[in-house]
């Protein structure tokens, strides 16, 4: 079994065309029905804002590959120093289910996050006529760097600027240099989100504050899933999610507008609707469109696989037995 850790994936550099490539082919195994993914079940104790979560799933086709991510999630820990988030995924053997590699690292999980950010970016801007836009991000933690990193690999070209605020702060020395031309940092979120046509809530906020209706025609990617107040989504008719039984639970937005506004499972466009079917296209180029993805453990397969393929040719890693 090969083990690598943060230090051997942090080594190797993002591809972010690739990896959207990458989990674009897993959304048409999901349209046609070659992957198992169970709902995920959360694990709690003692404090209840803490969760460990399992996340197992099969990919077909080229892939053929099943494994599990666990990963926890403890708010507090950055009272400790630690990060918020970390996670470990095991891959098997799809034959015999001998585990073949595991990946102790937060790495693949926020760069599969951001990646399917890109995916769903793109795919918006083939559905309206942007020539330039604005990106705005809310939260500095490391998926807003990540997304930051993702947006100007792969949309460098078409950005005006981009917009971060932080309500801890943004240290402006954190953002590279080779950023800092397009990178300006806001005092208020309102600043971000009235100067953005793609809005990128990347927070772990225990409130909802956003209490506004989008810009027209804006793109809003809720990563973060608990940012918006009712009277800022009461408008809404385009709004995507990537599993509807996944992300409608646990106190998300959608699940806010379900339970408050009736919406429903036939309400919404779904990932695969989006990359298979090119539904972005049907509504009105002035319509805000609201994606929320809770998460999908087939991304985190696929993007695991796809980290372990590179370890292995770059001689990454040790081999346990």
């Amino acid at each position: 079994m090969l083990y690598v850790n943060d230090k051997d994936l942090t080594s190797i550099e993002t591809d972010w065309q690739d990896l959207v490539r990458t989990l674009e082919s897993v959304v048409y195994l999901i349209d046609s029905g070659d992957f198992t993914q169970p709902v995920k079940p959360y694990l709690r104790y003692n404090n209840p804002k803490n969760r460990i979560i399992a996340m197992p799933a099969y990919v077909g086709g080229n892939l053929n590959i099943p494994g599990i991510k666990w990963i926890a999630s403890f708010p507090d820990n950055f009272k400790r120093g630690l990060p918020r988030a970390h996670s470990v995924i095991i891959l098997n053997d799809p034959d015999t289910g001998v585990p073949t590699s595991i990946l102790n690292s937060p790495l693949p999980s926020i760069v599969r996050t951001a990646s399917v950010s890109g995916m769903m970016i793109q795919h918006f801007l083939q559905a309206r006529s942007l020539v330039r836009f604005n990106v705005g991000i809310i939260g500095w933690g490391p998926i807003g760097k990540h997304h930051l990193k993702m947006a100007i690999a792969l949309f460098g070209d078409r950005i005006e600027h981009i917009r971060i605020y932080d309500i801890k702060g943004v240290d402006f020395s954190e953002v590279s240099s080779h950023y800092k031309n397009w990178v300006s940092i806001e005092q208020t979120w309102e600043d971000v989100y009235r100067n953005s046509d793609i809005f990128i809530t990347c927070t772990a906020s225990n409130q909802r504050y956003i209490n506004s209706p989008p810009r027209k025609g804006t793109l809003m990617l809720n990563v973060s899933l608990r940012d918006y107040k009712r009277e800022a989504l009461s408008s809404l008719n385009a709004v995507v999610v990537d599993d509807w039984d996944e992300v409608c639970r646990e106190n998300t937005d959608i699940e806010l507008l379900h339970l408050e506004q009736g919406l429903a499972r036939t309400d919404v466009q779904t990932i695969a609707d989006v990359v298979c079917r090119r539904s972005l296209s049907m509504f009105d180029i002035e319509e805000p469109i609201f994606f929320c993805p809770m998460g999908m453990a087939v991304f985190d397969i696929a993007t695991a696989d796809y980290y372990i393929k590179l370890a292995r040719v770059r001689g990454l890693g040790m081999e346990l037995e």
